[in-house]
């Protein structure tokens, strides 16, 4: 089950014509009118990896922002620009926004050439933590590309003090200070973690203050835990959808590639940030504690996140079932430089089906799948339940078959990715169709 996968230890961790006439259009152009936008830059860029030395060139999504996030409210549709300034294509994938087949890479959209630009209407239909990502055709490229944080806040109040993002990235550094690319063999690289970018993070708060902390694994490959020293570790919501409140087991949420979760913490004590990668366990950040909050008495469990609509129950009985293999032998899968849209897709869906997918990993290590435009549940293993969370991201470990279901709601091409937690890996993908 995926309780191996949560559990803390190596294979644990492998494991959106007069006045008359005019005034039904008055609305829409209003709405068309303060519509928001956004101006996205695929660019060069650089980070700060090693003391005293030059920054390590990069790729990375921009936008001019000093948040390390863009943010939006639920039920916006912002205009987003996206220009690329980088000398390979790229493409936008805005991962966990479900629903928006417009938008969908390489299905709906070609990849952007260099010097290209683009524009998208992106629906928020759900509040949540989600990444705008470049990396889709990253593999092997001459840098690894960093991510955008997404974040769509709830239009309902919710009972939290402070709301910060902590985006984890991984870096394969050379001794020359260059960074490899996923995708591309590490071989004599050192591995590096950055918390926001920084390889020495601090997040200062008050005493008693509840925070809610949105994590988001921006490793290209590997499954990382996060844990949070000395303090109750609640968690709200994984992969941008509210789940039900539950304690992160030891204290530590492990996410998969591109995994993210919404947890609330309230601040008691200046303690680490700690992530482990599956080998050894590293110091991301510190929370720092600078005076307390006076409040009269302490908070008390945190209630459930607005729902964003998704369905509370799934009838298994009439779903349809597919098979699907991960790892080993790639198959039908391919690498998203070498995609085509004439290609058979996975399976096809009547809109407003159910869908069970057993996924069964042949590789010989942990494997990562992702499903774009809809979010599942993780059934359990004789199909009469589920795990009471939405994920749109699994790992799962080698020889393994979990099962999974979903609604499917949204007519479309939507793409599958899949993608062996080994640097070199490379990603693959099909795609899927609801009709």
């Amino acid at each position: 089950m995926a309780d191996r996968i949560l559990r803390l230890h190596r294979r644990g961790l492998l494991a959106g014509l007069g006045a008359t006439a005019l005034a039904p259009a008055l609305p829409s152009i209003a709405a068309a009118q303060a519509r928001p936008s956004l101006a996205l830059q695929a660019r060069e860029g650089s980070v700060a990896l090693r003391p005293d030395k030059p920054d390590t060139p990069i790729w990375s999504l921009q936008a001019a922002t000093s948040d390390p996030a863009i943010r939006f409210k639920r039920g916006e549709e912002p205009e987003i620009t996206i220009r690329n300034e980088l000398p390979v294509p790229t493409a936008l994938d805005c991962r966990g926004i479900d629903g928006v087949p417009k938008a969908e890479p390489l299905t709906a959209r070609v990849p952007l050439a260099p010097g290209g630009s683009d524009k998208i209407q992106l629906p928020l239909r759900h509040a949540g933590t989600f990444l705008c990502d470049a990396a889709l055709l990253g593999d092997g490229q001459a840098r690894p590309v960093r991510g955008l944080p997404l974040i769509v806040t709830e239009n309902e109040p919710v009972g939290v003090d402070r709301d910060e993002v902590l985006l984890i990235e991984e870096w394969r550094l050379r001794p020359d200070g260059t960074a490899v690319a996923a995708g591309a063999d590490p071989k004599g690289t050192l591995p590096l973690y950055t918390l926001n970018g920084r390889t020495s993070f601090e997040l200062s708060a008050a005493g008693n203050q509840r925070l809610r902390l949105r994590f988001i694994n921006g490793s290209q490959r590997t499954v990382l835990a996060v844990k949070l020293e000395n303090h109750d570790v609640r968690v709200m919501a994984l992969d941008g959808q509210p789940s039900e409140p539950f304690p992160a087991r030891n204290g530590a949420v492990v996410l998969a590639p591109g995994g993210r979760a919404d947890v609330f913490v309230d601040a008691r004590s200046t303690s680490p940030i700690m992530l482990h990668d599956g080998q050894q366990a590293h110091q991301i950040g510190t929370l720092a504690i600078s005076g307390h909050m006076d409040r009269r008495a302490p908070l008390g469990p945190a209630p459930a996140l607005p729902s964003n609509g998704l369905p509370a129950r799934l009838d298994l009985k009439s779903a349809l079932r597919f098979d699907l293999a991960l790892g080993g032998p790639p198959a039908d899968w391919v690498a998203p430089a070498n995609f085509v849209n004439s290609a058979a897709p996975a399976f096809r869906a009547k809109a407003g089906r159910i869908v069970v997918l057993a996924l069964t990993n042949r590789a010989a290590i942990a494997t990562v799948f992702h499903l774009h435009g809809h979010h599942f549940r993780l059934l359990d293993r004789l199909d009469d339940g589920w795990k009471p969370f939405w994920l749109d991201t699994l790992a799962i470990d080698p020889g393994q078959t979990q099962r999974i279901a979903f609604l499917a709601e949204h007519a479309g091409r939507w793409l599958i990715e899949a993608v062996e937690t080994n640097w070199a890996a490379p990603r693959l993908i099909r795609w899927y169709s609801v009709e």
